[in-house]
């Protein structure tokens, strides 16, 4: 009889606790760790909303990666019987002569994605929640949704112990490092585990675990806004989600209540974050709220510029926006997955699957060697 293999999970949130479950279901000895707990709202996965979407603004390597993480959303909701995510379609708009929205056309139309192109009247028509400035482009992706991040985080979680993993709460990892004779010594103020192999997914703390990373992770400071329709009629079709590209950089999400839009800005409008124990998050009004109130003013004037809720979260980011997917280098027992930046949360039941890939199997058969950068070896 095959003997499991013991994998610890280090940082059960967007990433780790989608690693979790596909290592569960696949039959090793899951040990996780977290210094809180699923769902919590310490780091990059609060906000009660996320954008899933296929059609993507840059590297097209992401679209089979979505395509993988689209049918485990399924898998996992009808695994809990928990609603995780809602079809809703995704509207992505920018200047129609840009880099980013002739690279989301080609790959659109190379994939087989199921889109449509909307000129400035038939938004107007379909969508007048929305402007469209002279020179842009709509671009409707029918494959878009709508996910609630903490309820998934904390269902994948649920479901990996399920299926027997355990899950240390509220203890901090302070060390992972090879072991003597092979496989990953985990140091805890509980004491030390040794495992066959280690998923570190532990989103802005991973400069401070893993200090000698080759590549620093950026962490920033993210302030989200929600904004109350000053319309009663602002949901009507749809309202899907919607990202702006260049210039104007920007998401929006209706609440999963139906009741306020939620609006994020870009990785420029972050400001950096020293310590992610020390996170400022405290949201300064009106300084802070000024770029959200300009924006609202030119592309969705029916929003009501005073918000009813400002919060601050923390998001890594990467120089070339591909996050460390990967071996650590030199290290074939210890699978890094970090610096998402901003946009890791549609594809993380993609990463569990891959990350059980190269904890169980040493390789994974996904595309993945556009997301590893020098530093981290790819599969």
């Amino acid at each position: 009889m095959r003997i499991p293999k013991r994998v610890a999970v280090i940082g059960a949130g967007s990433m780790g606790s989608q690693a979790m479950w596909r290592l569960a279901a696949r039959g090793a000895e899951v040990i996780g760790y977290d210094r809180y707990a699923p769902g919590h709202d310490r780091g990059a996965a609060g906000g009660e909303s996320r954008i899933f979407r296929a059609a993507h603004l840059s590297e097209p390597g992401y679209i089979p990666l979505l395509r993988l993480a689209d049918g485990l959303w399924e898998q996992l909701q009808a695994e809990t019987g928990r609603s995780l995510r809602r079809r809703s379609g995704c509207l992505v708009m920018g200047e129609t002569a840009s880099p980013a929205m002739r690279q989301l056309l080609s790959s659109s139309a190379t994939h087989g994605l199921d889109h449509e192109v909307l000129d400035r009247e038939e938004l107007a028509r379909r969508y007048p929640q929305h402007c469209l400035p002279d020179g842009h482009t709509a671009v409707l992706d029918r494959e878009g949704a709508l996910i609630r991040p903490e309820a998934s985080v904390q269902a994948a979680a649920t479901r990996a112990e399920q299926l027997g993993a355990r899950l240390h709460r509220y203890t901090p990892v302070r060390e992972i490092a090879p072991a003597a004779g092979g496989g990953v010594r985990i140091v805890t103020d509980q004491g030390t585990d040794h495992v066959d192999a280690a998923v570190v997914t532990v989103g802005p703390w991973i400069n401070t675990l893993l200090p000698d990373l080759p590549r620093s992770i950026d962490v920033r400071r993210v302030v989200c806004s929600w904004h109350l329709p000053t319309r009663h009629d602002w949901f009507a079709g749809g309202a899907p989600p919607f990202v702006r590209a260049t210039p104007h950089d920007c998401f929006g999400l209706p609440s999963p209540d139906g009741i306020s839009v939620k609006l994020g800005l870009s990785f420029a409008r972050h400001l950096p974050v020293p310590d992610p124990e020390r996170l400022d998050r405290t949201v300064r009004r009106p300084a802070e709220l000024a770029t959200f109130r300009e924006l609202i003013a030119e592309l969705m004037p029916d929003l009501n510029p005073d918000p009813i809720r400002m919060s601050a979260y923390m998001e890594g980011y990467t120089d070339s926006g591909n996050p460390l997917v990967g071996h650590l280098r030199g290290e074939d027992d210890i699978i890094v997955m970090a610096g998402f930046s901003g946009s890791g949360f549609k594809m993380s039941p993609a990463m569990g699957e891959i990350a059980a890939d190269l904890a169980l199997d040493g390789t994974t058969e996904h595309p993945i060697d556009f997301l590893a950068p020098a530093g981290v070896g790819a599969a």
